[in-house]
């Protein structure tokens, strides 16, 4: 009976997360070197131990968030508002938050780097081996995973300028140092919850189930607020310039989403998709508000972009150094894992070199994906096939979502950079896409461990939990509606009806 009640569900995902960090206490992803003994390192029955208690507590996590999904998915009215479900974020997000890294080593890599910046060493031609044992981020640099010791930052200035006053304020002692960090996630949640809410209002949606798929996600706690992965940063700086421009500040939403692009560069698709909202409110031909509206993002966020590389003192190395992480094969990447494979078969059956076979696969993949969001882009402006044009908010969200599928590089937190703007156009809808998104998310918290390695069995409890998750939807949630006429089919929580769409998601003057 406690499954069926708000509070109850609540208490099971805070028993979860309690399970997790504590858990991750002894299996997370522990630095190497630690003075004051607070994240040391286990034995092998120890550490084994505490994986297991992290699964089971992130296993509980998901089946609380299923649960609360159902919760909202009533028609009666008397399922969990919009604040019972942003009290319930903080019970589950509170017990990571003073946990070691968790699913992840990344964290050690941003520090390192800021340390790196601190001391003026150039970021973006070195990896953190160059810092010397007396450094300030010398502990956090032996923490680094071997792939990226040696690899420069793929990190835009601002974010770089974060980590540096990280690593000044603390003195770059790790485990102040990944607090500080988790700060600045903590701090980009509590900014994308806003904006979320924000953008459900501006477009007709329902903001509880918004935030239920946005941003109580478990894969969005374990590895934004857990792992403390920047993408948390640049989701929240790009929904925020979004919603100011759905709310007639286009020119200052496309200064924010620069932000957001000096953290990591695939929110640069925001742009496009601001400048596509202020032509859909124009007036007067198509071409002329094409010319006149479309180009204004773009150049705004390069103003602001240029100017923040030049006063940061970093440069504009991160230009070039956006691919470095493409070179890193990731078996989520399709294009990758394709690529590879037809790379082996060419060498083996004519010669040919495996790294051209597969890195013209992963061009190819990209070259589709932006013929993608190219066609998306144009829905967001005309009808298709009988239907109004597509939001420019979910066309966003699928647009982020593309870009992943055919990245050459994947991770399984990736997925959250669409999700959060599809679920703030359509999570009250039926849609096959947040299904998907639902499905994924169950499953891809398990395909990392504790530890931030990525075991086989991982992919084999991944798989397992999207099997179960499809089933469940399959029985409680009937059949996908046929959409609407705003942006297609659109989705609903599992076990839920469909809700009628709302309104356009298009900038109105203030």
């Amino acid at each position: 009976m406690w499954m069926r009640s708000a509070a109850g569900v609540r208490r099971l995902g805070t028993a979860g997360a309690l399970a997790v960090a504590a858990g991750g206490t002894a299996a997370g992803a522990l630095p190497v070197r630690e003075p004051r003994g607070l994240w040391g390192t286990h034995g092998t029955a120890v550490t084994t131990a505490g994986s297991v208690l992290a699964y089971a507590g992130l296993t509980l996590l998901v089946l609380a968030w299923w649960a609360y999904g159902r919760l909202l998915a009533g028609d009666d009215g008397k399922g969990p508002g919009a604040r019972h479900t942003v009290v319930t974020l903080g019970w589950w997000a509170a017990p990571l938050v003073l946990a070691p890294p968790l699913h992840s080593a990344d964290v050690y890599s941003y520090i390192a780097q800021g340390a790196m910046v601190l001391e003026g060493h150039d970021v973006y031609a070195h990896g953190p081996s160059v810092l010397g044992p007396d450094s300030l981020g010398a502990d956090a640099a032996a923490s680094v995973g071997g792939n990226w010791t040696d690899t420069p930052a793929p990190y835009g200035p601002v974010f770089l300028l974060l980590a540096k006053a990280v690593v000044w304020a603390t003195g770059g002692t790790v485990v102040p140092a990944v607090l500080g960090m988790r700060l600045v996630a903590v701090a980009a949640l509590v900014l994308t919850v806003w904006a979320v809410r924000g953008l459900a209002v501006e477009c007709g949606a329902d903001g509880r189930r918004a935030l239920w798929l946005a941003v109580l996600n478990p894969l969005l706690l374990l590895h934004v607020v857990g792992g403390v992965h920047n993408d948390g940063l640049m989701i929240a700086l790009m929904l925020t310039g979004v919603l100011l421009a759905l709310r007639g500040r286009p020119l200052a939403g496309s200064a924010v989403v620069a932000l957001a692009v000096m953290i990591k560069s695939p929110a640069a698709l925001a742009l496009l998709f601001i400048g596509l909202i202020v032509v859909r409110r124009g007036e007067g031909p198509l071409t002329r508000r094409l010319v006149t509206g479309l180009p204004g993002p773009g150049l705004v966020a390069a103003a602001v972009v240029v100017a923040a590389s030049l006063l940061g003192g970093t440069g504009f190395g991160w230009l070039r150094t956006q691919s470095v992480a493409g070179a890193i094969h990731t078996p989520l990447s399709l294009t990758s894992d394709l690529g590879q494979a037809a790379g082996l078969a060419a060498r083996a059956l004519t010669g040919a070199e495996l790294a051209t076979v597969k890195g013209a696969v992963q061009t190819l993949g990209l070259a589709i994906a932006l013929a993608a969001i190219a066609f998306l882009a144009v829905r967001t402006l005309v009808p298709w096939r009988g239907r109004r044009p597509l939001d420019a908010v979910y066309g966003l969200g699928l647009s982020l979502l593309v870009l992943v599928a055919l990245s050459p590089m994947v991770q399984p937190w990736y997925l959250l950079w669409g999700t959060a703007a599809v679920a703030a156009t359509a999570a009250a809808r039926n849609s096959p896409v947040v299904r998907v998104l639902m499905v994924l998310s169950a499953g891809l918290v398990y395909e990392t461990a504790p530890s931030g390695h990525t075991p086989a069995y991982g992919f084999v409890l991944g798989a397992i939990a999207c099997v179960v998750a499809l089933v469940a939807l399959r029985r409680g949630a009937g059949d996908p509606a046929e959409g609407s006429a705003t942006d297609g089919p659109a989705l609903t929580a599992p076990g839920g009806p469909t809700v009628p769409p709302g309104r356009p998601c298009v900038f109105r003057p203030r």
